[in-house]
């Protein structure tokens, strides 16, 4: 089962800046009550977390290193939906990005298997 849809990629040039959007499917309500979280699977590499946002404050609480400063992650409760916005963009942050439900367990972040979208893929050119 889907439960999120992520989209708002695209090619965009190295400086340049992309908001991705996930938005949950009709099937759930219960967005707001879940941890998000972004993640990236570079080509040929393994996904990685870029960031993620806790649903009972509203704040991000993780960010990669390489992104911390560039991203910024944020929700709205109300649209059921998460976003990533990103600026400046690097070649390095070509991916597609996924933004799964997250669960926290002790220090580390559990998404269920069902929680996978199709991604957004973002190509940053030179």
């Amino acid at each position: 089962q889907v439960q999120f849809v992520e989209s708002g990629g695209g090619l965009v040039q190295a400086g340049g800046s992309l908001r991705l959007s996930c938005a949950a499917s009709g099937s759930t309500n219960t967005f707001m009550y879940s941890d998000m979280a972004w993640y990236g699977q570079a080509p040929g590499k393994q996904r990685e977390l870029v960031a993620a946002i806790s649903s009972r404050t509203g704040e991000s609480f993780k960010y990669a290193d390489s992104v911390r400063g560039r991203f910024t992650i944020s929700r709205d409760n109300a649209k059921r939906t998460v976003y990533l916005q990103m600026n400046p963009f690097q070649p390095a942050d070509t991916a597609l990005y996924y933004c799964p439900a997250v669960v926290r367990a002790g220090g580390t972040l559990i998404p269920p298997p069902d929680s996978w979208g199709q991604g957004t893929q973002v190509t940053v050119s030179s």
